[in-house]
């Protein structure tokens, strides 16, 4: 089956969909895919800090400063300037006064700023602690509202370009454009061909290659192993952050708890009650996040625990309560049995968000022509070696802008006689099909070896150890691959075991310690 738009935006987060909102209402013809079977399972609807936005008494130049401070000097100087100078407005005019999302406000009327690591002011929005909940959800109905074709159940299994899938062989001589996907169809097994003219990738993380992390399980990097084999442009990809507070429990997996905690006055402590922070920073639980993690992590290698407690019980100050200010985070560790108003939180660290991915410029753009990246995915470098906290939606907000009004101003189409010439997806002659066991089975190797040798702290041995791992297992997946009944699972195993390679390929060639990058 074949089909025609103007642009295929994939991913449902607030980067796909504000993109596919603007471009939209700009008289575009857009399509948007999630492999999820509802377009809410994001990243973004488990977003709980909140996001940045303009406010009187901050400026720009102190956001910028803030960034690059988090980020230790590895930020694109130009990404930061305009997220700094664009970013925060953009959130009044489209996500309040256009979306009409509505965020927490004080016991006055007014909106509530938060704090949160890193950050020199208030300068955050919230809607309690459900913020990404609370924005999915708005652009979700924004987009029925205007008739936006979302397509779910349907996974990206492969750019399509003139030099790799053109049978005209005049094609491989000009320079590489992307034509558009091959998806599946999850529920009919189906390959389908989709043509566009642009193609936006906004897929998300990679966390599930971690043993930990607080992604959905939809977090595959998808997109990044589609533009690598596209040949666009991967960089910063050492730079994957962990985040210093998961929960902790053996029924309750990929729950965070979030950074807005500490900037309410929550404080670390070991099992003896010892506060350990201001031995790492002198900015103490308020370090960035690369810091803290590294500090929970060495604090469980002396004690030999699985885990550190966060105290938000003795040191609150906000003016709402507990239950109130952090309904979701109160109400999770109460069904697991923890009172977060009467004790500590066990929390460790885990995958958080990825700072590298598809290079792009200030347009989102990347080196291929007409491929974009927005959000996660993406590699801008406003967040160099080490994001700070709530940029991330920001940061898919502004990107999502500036690549819809790239796109309206330079669109052109690709001529219908070239993409005639393009074939339909090609099933091998021999299907094999995949024993669920060992699926598993590799999936948790590449998690066991990640987590291993290219997590939190990392050193020369360990990563040249993955390597090897990972190149047997990856030689051997793709092999299956090449010769498996098309299923999700099958494609999320492929690009979970090459992004796993390009992530450690990337740290073994960064010999400086870096942000999230740490050599030990």
């Amino acid at each position: 089956m074949r089909h025609f738009y103007d642009v295929a935006v994939v991913g449902t987060g607030i980067g796909g969909l504000t993109a596919a909102i603007m471009l939209k209402e700009k008289g575009l013809d857009v399509a948007v895919f999630t492999k999820e079977n509802a377009a809410h399972e994001t990243a973004t609807n488990l977003a709980q800090g909140g996001i940045i936005a303009w406010h009187e008494t901050d400026t720009a130049k102190l956001l910028e400063n803030d960034i690059l401070m988090a980020g230790d000097g590895c930020n694109n100087l130009d990404a930061v300037k305009l997220i700094a100078d664009q970013g925060p407005s953009l959130v009044f005019d489209f996500l309040i006064d256009q979306v009409g999302i509505e965020f927490t406000k004080t016991l006055e009327g007014k909106l509530d700023y938060t704090e949160e690591a890193a950050h020199s002011q208030r300068r955050i929005l919230h809607f309690a602690d459900r913020t990404g909940e609370q924005i999915q959800q708005a652009l979700v109905a924004y987009a029925e509202k205007i008739n936006l074709p979302i397509l779910k159940g349907y996974t990206s299994i492969d750019l399509i370009t003139n030099n790799h899938h053109s049978t005209d062989t005049q094609e491989r001589y000009r320079p590489c454009e992307v034509m558009g996907l091959y998806v599946l169809n999850n529920s009919t097994g189906q390959v389908e061909t989709f043509f566009a003219h642009k193609v936006i990738l906004a897929t998300g993380g990679l966390g599930n290659i971690y043993q930990h992390t607080t992604n959905p399980p939809s977090a595959t990097g998808d997109g990044m192993t589609m533009a690598s084999r596209a040949g666009a442009d991967i960089i910063n990809a050492e730079f994957v952050q962990f985040h210093p507070t998961a929960l902790y429990h053996r029924d309750i997996k990929r729950f965070l708890i979030s950074e807005s905690l500490r900037g309410e006055g929550a404080r670390l402590m070991d099992q003896n009650g010892r506060r350990f922070m201001k031995e790492y920073s002198p900015l103490g639980d308020l370090a960035p996040r690369d810091v803290v993690a590294r500090a929970i992590y060495e604090e469980m290698g002396k004690a030999g625990k699985e885990f550190m407690l966060l105290d938000i019980a003795s040191y609150y100050h906000g003016e709402i309560p507990i239950p109130e200010r952090f309904s979701k985070i109160y109400a999770t560790c109460l069904k697991g049995g923890i009172d977060i108003t009467r004790e500590p939180i066990p929390v460790v660290p885990a995958a958080h968000y990825f700072c590298g991915g598809i290079k792009v410029d200030a347009w989102g753009r990347s080196t291929r022509p007409n491929l974009y990246a927005v959000g996660e995915i993406s590699c801008t470098g406003v967040h160099g070696a080490n994001r700070l906290a709530s940029t991330s939606l920001l940061e898919g907000l502004l990107w999502a802008r500036q690549a819809t009004d790239h796109i309206k101003s330079d669109f052109k189409e690709i001529s219908k006689a070239r993409l005639a010439d393009i074939p339909d997806w090609e099933p091998p002659e021999a299907v094999e099909e995949f024993d669920p066991l060992l699926f598993q089975q590799d999936w948790k190797v590449i998690q066991l070896t990640m987590s291993n040798y290219a997590g939190i702290v990392r050193n020369k041995k360990g990563l040249e150890r993955a390597r090897s791992d990972l190149n047997y297992h990856a030689h051997r997946i793709l092999k299956f691959y090449k010769s498996a009944k098309m299923s999700r699972q099958v494609i999320e195993l492929r690009n979970g075991v090459v992004n796993g390679f390009i992530i450690v390929n990337a740290a073994m060639q960064n010999k400086k310690s870096s942000g999230c990058h740490y050599i030990s």
